[in-house]
């Protein structure tokens, strides 16, 4: 009886595998595509944050002229959050189940107002906390990245 019974627990512990796809967005760091940047990347060679984001609704994307979903993130530096990013237009890619990676621009999101600026040489560490929304207003996981991002500022 004992070796049936640890084999249901063992079966049940097998079948209840957590389910990928939420109604929440689910977000997660991937990397950099660089991990440093200087203010002469700003307009030629702007670094990249990628993310993986699944969705169980696929409601994702831009639509033109109607709400949208949107990318919020914060630059633990100086704790501003620039709320204006938004998706760009998935077309028929998002859809149920959706699994994806998302590359971000550093130097368009903080559009050059959050990156420190001085006439002289330094370098800052940078760490962000990013999380999304959906069409629905449903709120991902809040994630910190957990590499830093070395921004150099040159003469």
């Amino acid at each position: 009886m004992r070796k049936v019974l640890l084999l249901f627990l063992l079966v049940g512990v097998i079948g209840c595998k957590k389910d990928n796809f939420t109604t929440e967005p689910q977000i997660s760091f991937v990397k950099f595509d660089r991990n440093t940047g200087s203010n002469l990347d700003v307009a030629s060679n702007p670094p990249h944050i990628i993310l993986e984001v699944t969705d169980k609704e696929g409601d994702l994307g831009f639509i033109p002229g109607s709400d949208t979903a949107k990318i919020y993130m914060k630059n633990l530096l100086t704790n501003r959050v620039d709320s204006s990013l938004t998706f760009p237009d998935l077309g028929t890619s998002a859809k149920k189940n959706f699994k994806g990676e998302v590359s971000i621009s550093l130097f368009d999101i903080m559009g050059g107002r959050d990156l420190p600026v001085s006439q002289r040489p330094y370098t800052d560490t940078l760490f962000f906390e990013i999380y999304i929304k959906d069409f629905a207003k449903n709120k991902s996981n809040v994630i910190v990245t957990d590499q830093p991002f070395i921004y150099h500022t040159l003469p």
